[in-house]
């Protein structure tokens, strides 16, 4: 049974509900999610801002603190109302499902499948319950994960289904530009017959909903077109006609400040121009592309990313929860040399949306 501070943990008035309290799970233990939140729990602004408590496993959090000779200790709670919220402590909630040196790194396994699940899972227990504001995730292996017998093609879908959620879509955003996308992790083919008026009405109404959450007022909306030029009026397919012009015209007549199709190959550059706050994108590809081209920045002489700024938000939920946009990057897990952007940018954004829904102040 749940304690009486739980019960009210969202609406207390004393000065730690003034920051929202952020669920952050911790990622695959063999790639860099460990790492990643412990370098992110190491920015002393992160404590002013938000009550960060992680779910994960001890013996990995542990092993990210030495490795990156971080100056922080270990906190662990069973409840995210006992967090004490302060700079050099990690608020941990343990599930113990690893021991120390029991698991691999950069090594795909069932073992750090289900415990990357796992802790999925109960950060979004957590948010459904209105114990935390949001839930912040870290990189999970998509064949881990599946070899563990949790049979989804990513975090997203995994949200979705735990919630109950049915009209829902990615959104990713970098400092210069944001995407969100009609079709994701299914094949090229399948993504071309998900095209359809509903589908494009719904993601535009929720990127709306989104930037709405974002602090972004009156959003102005490109929506991009599937085939090369918008298909130069059916001369290289009909599904601007048929399916995307209809739903651009239906929220057009909702109010919403909708523009499209525009072609693919130039949308992006008028949003980064600034003429629009958010695209449309119809497939996975069309939209990670050029977000990871304006916040991924590699050094063509070390080989080395020095940049990874990127944020993954699922909309459309009745949860908050964003997320790196970035994989588990086995090839650099437990070296110490992962870059946390990418976690810094998602809690970040998190505490921005948790205020807005929430009216923290």
């Amino acid at each position: 049974m749940r304690s009486r501070a739980a019960a009210r943990t969202l609406h207390r008035k004393d000065e730690k509900m003034t920051k929202p309290v952020l669920a952050i799970t911790m990622g695959d233990a063999a790639g860099i999610g460990a790492e990643i939140t412990v370098k992110a729990l190491m920015k002393p602004e992160i404590y002013t801002q938000a009550v960060p408590v992680v779910i994960g496993d001890r013996a990995a959090i542990a092993d990210a603190i030495q490795f990156c000779k971080a100056p922080l200790e270990l906190h662990v709670i069973q409840q995210p109302e006992e967090a004490e919220g302060r700079y050099g402590v990690i608020d941990l909630i343990d599930l113990g499902y690893l021991t120390p040196g029991g698991w691999a790194y950069k090594t795909v396994s069932a073992l750090t499948g289900d415990a990357s699940y796992q802790y999925v899972a109960k950060g979004i227990a957590l948010a459904m319950e209105k114990r935390v504001h949001a839930v912040v995730t870290g990189p999970i292996n998509k064949e881990a994960i599946n070899l563990a017998g949790h049979h989804y093609a990513g975090h997203t879908e995994i949200f979705a289904k735990l919630t109950g959620t049915k009209d829902y879509a990615m959104l990713l955003s970098s400092d210069s530009l944001r995407v969100i996308h009609v079709t994701t992790h299914v094949s090229l083919r399948e993504a071309c017959d998900r095209v359809t008026t509903e589908r494009v009405s719904a993601v535009i109404r929720l990127a709306d909903e989104a930037l709405q959450l974002m602090g972004v007022r009156n959003p102005r909306i490109a929506v991009a077109g599937l085939n090369a030029h918008c298909s130069e009026n059916g001369l290289f397919g009909f599904e601007e006609q048929k399916w995307i012009i209809p739903a651009i015209q239906a929220m057009q007549a909702e109010g919403l400040c909708v523009d499209g199709p525009i072609p693919p190959d130039t949308v992006f550059v008028k949003a980064l121009g600034g003429m629009y706050d958010i695209v449309v994108a119809m497939y996975h590809d069309q939209g990670h592309i050029p977000l990871k081209l304006s916040g991924f920045k590699l050094n063509p002489v070390t080989k080395r990313y020095e940049s990874m700024s990127g944020i993954n938000t699922t909309i459309g939920l009745p949860i908050i929860r964003t997320s790196v946009d970035h994989g588990t990057a086995f090839g650099k897990a437990g070296e110490g040399r992962a870059n946390e952007q990418s976690m810094l940018d998602a809690i970040h954004l998190a505490v921005t949306m948790a205020k807005n829904k929430f009216l923290l102040a």
